[in-house]
């Protein structure tokens, strides 16, 4: 009886790790090269680590609060639904606080801001009703193309008009009457 026959046959997972590596550039792949020790980035990443781990505690501070508070406030819906979640509670609280710095940081650097005084938004309906009321305005509009996006605008706005209705009556259509 030979030796081959006395063995197992191998698996091509353990023909690949009795393999050598035929390539020197896999050899050499994990090998630094003339570098120095810990640079800057490292220090960003460990900033960011830190950053992150505290926007983490922060929001999973205020989502528990939150789905406490829905919980009281639905009462045994609010408590299955937050049964529910199971071991998602932890990544949806994560998400929420990563999500709310970030809307923080596009509300700083894109500088948005409410109108500070009546006189803005004054200024800014009499423009809208100069430019509306002008035919020149319309002729150049249609002739542009530019038609299409206040379209698009005009239907956003009938859009949330509508939402806003519909939580009003707090009904789709028509008024609970009940």
């Amino acid at each position: 009886m030979s030796l081959i026959s006395r063995t197992a046959p191998k698996t091509r997972l353990q023909v690949l790790r009795s393999k050598p590596c035929s390539r020197p550039q896999q050899i050499n792949a994990n090998k630094r090269f003339a570098s120095s020790g810990p640079t800057k980035t490292n220090e960003t990443m460990d900033k960011a680590g830190e950053y992150a781990k505290k926007a983490y505690e922060q929001g999973s501070a205020v989502a528990g609060k939150a789905f406490d508070g829905a919980k009281k406030y639905a009462g045994p819906v609010g408590e299955r639904v937050g049964g529910a979640l199971g071991g998602y509670r932890e990544p949806l609280t994560y998400n929420f606080a990563v999500l709310k710095e970030l809307l923080k940081k596009v509300y700083i650097a894109e500088s948005l801001a409410p109108p500070r005084s009546l006189e803005q938004i004054t200024q800014a309906y009499r423009s809208l009703w100069k430019q509306g009321s002008s035919p020149q305005w319309w002729r150049e509009t249609l002739n542009s193309g530019e038609w299409k996006k206040v379209g698009i605008y005009a239907l956003e706005a009938y859009g949330i008009f509508h939402i806003g209705e519909m939580i009003g009556r707090r009904s789709i259509v028509g008024y609970n009457l009940k």
